[in-house]
């Protein structure tokens, strides 16, 4: 057996995150490994096994060389320097109190740069706290920062800052939002870590009431809202239960997350697990998401009078993560009015989710999608493995012939542009619909898609259903490739896939 591959993806002060064989798995290891770190000049300091190829050590002390073990394997790390650390105890934070934001709120203000506030083990009730550059918000395991059921008790952000740069958004558009849980606006050098739970609150109170409508002018809140930050590190953490994006980060660049568990309740309106939003420089490793809507949508602002995002979103890696039970795993759009590009999907399980890697759009976007790549993959009961549309019938006029026409229309600034996707080496089992779907519009064509070792396998009793949100579509039900206004570059070793074109 080869000596197991290690890779440190980050170290803070009191915790570091790994990889282990991660070119040779998927999310999970067929067998649990057993690792051991220890201090350098010193004995062991915690040990314990994983069966995931992502996994976070915690319980470090900062500013220590120390080795972490597995098999045969072995990787010296050091751990960052820390100025100072804060536990929110010293600060009248109790499990008994109502709302512990204040506290917490003082323990961060409190902080010198460089330091770290500690949640430790407990069940922590919070309104909404706001953290700062140049700090580590450790979530101990054993500790629960939950949000307060009271929607009085989260203030609202304004959709733009007072030097007119946008703030939030909702959706893709310029508008103001209920605070989250945890918020973090303008930061720089940013670590949220530990073993612990951040739930979001979703099902207290009526966040899941309202999903498309606004309450005192304001929409619902996320769980973890970054806006404008720059390097970012997210590790270890549980985060669940969102009023809903559980985790959106906007206008970021240098962000890792790296083994989050996501997950909400599968009935949950708007639920995203992950949603990058005109970012750049991204990197989601080990990731293990199970929500009421897409897993992962990378997006980049929608056209709209309100103003929209016009950073395009860029340069995204996602890899070893399993994503189960959405709406879509990785997907992007349908806001993408700025542009995506240059992402790289590989060695990720879909378990379950209507559609695999899903792009959809609509006349109206603009904006382009190009420089997509899915490599090393298996999708196991996924109804559409594969669907691009630019026929998308979202917003109130997505119906209309504007969008939903056959029929060329001139090329203008709102025509949205797909092109340069490749699929190579994927692995498709329990698909119900078809092999893949790509729905391009009369005038701009779908271009440059590439399939390379492609092996599909049908579900035996799925039904036909149609496989996206668009009009005009049939049910299908074991289809091959079905194509429509879409240019192929490479079709090599399909199995056991036919390419025809999409019938009305």
């Amino acid at each position: 057996m080869s000596k197991p591959a290690i890779e440190l993806l980050t170290a803070g002060p009191r915790s570091a995150t790994f990889s282990v064989d991660a070119e040779r798995h998927l999310h999970a290891r067929d067998k649990a490994l057993a690792w051991q770190v220890r201090k350098i000049d010193g004995g062991a300091v915690t040990e314990g096994t994983t069966a995931k190829v992502v996994f976070t050590v915690t319980g470090l002390d900062p500013d220590i060389l120390h080795c972490l073990e597995i098999g045969d394997a072995r990787l010296e790390f050091a751990t960052r320097k820390e100025t100072a650390l804060l536990d929110i105890r010293d600060f009248a934070a109790s499990p008994k109190a109502a709302n512990n934001a204040q506290a917490i709120q003082n323990a961060i203000d409190t902080l010198p740069a460089g330091g770290t506030v500690r949640i430790p083990a407990g069940h922590w009730s919070s309104g909404p706290i706001f953290l700062k550059s140049d700090m580590t918000l450790l979530i101990e395991d054993g500790a629960e920062l939950a949000a307060v059921s009271d929607r009085d008790k989260f203030p609202i952000l304004p959709a733009r800052h007072t030097d007119g740069r946008i703030l939030g958004t909702w959706e893709g558009v310029a508008e103001t939002c209920y605070a989250s849980l945890i918020t973090a606006i303008d930061c720089r050098n940013l670590v949220i870590t530990g073993r612990g739970i951040v739930d979001g609150g979703g099902n207290r109170g009526d966040w899941w009431t309202w999903p498309k409508e606004t309450r005192n002018g304001a929409r619902r809140a996320r769980t973890l809202f970054l806006s404008g930050c720059e390097n970012v590190t997210l590790t270890g953490l549980t985060i669940r239960n969102s009023p809903s994006w559980t985790v959106h980060p906007a206008f970021c660049s240098n962000l890792l997350a790296a083994d989050l568990d996501i997950s909400a309740d599968p009935d949950s309106p708007n639920t995203d697990g992950f949603n990058p939003e005109s970012c750049s420089d991204i990197r989601l490793i080990g990731l293990c998401i199970s929500v009421g809507d897409d897993c992962i949508a990378l997006k980049a602002g929608k056209r709209s009078s309100e103003g929209v995002p016009d950073r395009p979103t860029e340069r995204a890696t996602i890899s070893n993560c399993l994503m189960e039970r959405g709406h879509g795993a990785v997907v992007i759009g349908s806001e993408m009015s700025g542009g995506v590009r240059d992402i790289e999907i590989s060695r990720c399980h879909f378990k379950g989710t209507d559609r695999g890697l899903r792009i959809k759009t609509r006349r109206g976007r603009g904006g382009s999608v190009s420089g997509i790549r899915l490599a090393d993959s298996f999708m196991e009961d996924v109804a559409t493995p594969v669907a691009v549309n630019s026929f998308y019938f979202c917003d109130a006029d997505g119906r209309s012939d504007y969008v939903q026409s056959r029929a060329p229309l001139p090329v203008s600034a709102e025509t949205p542009s797909i092109g340069s996707i490749s699929v190579e080496n994927v692995v498709v089992s329990g698909a119900r619909t078809a092999a893949a779907v790509f729905y391009g519009l009369p005038e701009a064509a779908i271009h440059d898609i590439a399939f390379e070792n492609y092996s599909v396998s049908f579900a035996p009793d799925a039904e036909a259903e149609v496989p996206e949100m668009a009009s005009l579509l049939a049910p299908l039900r074991h289809a091959g490739i079905v194509s429509e206004n879409t240019v192929f570059s490479r079709l090599t070793r399909l199995s056991p896939v036919s390419i025809h074109p999409a019938q009305d």
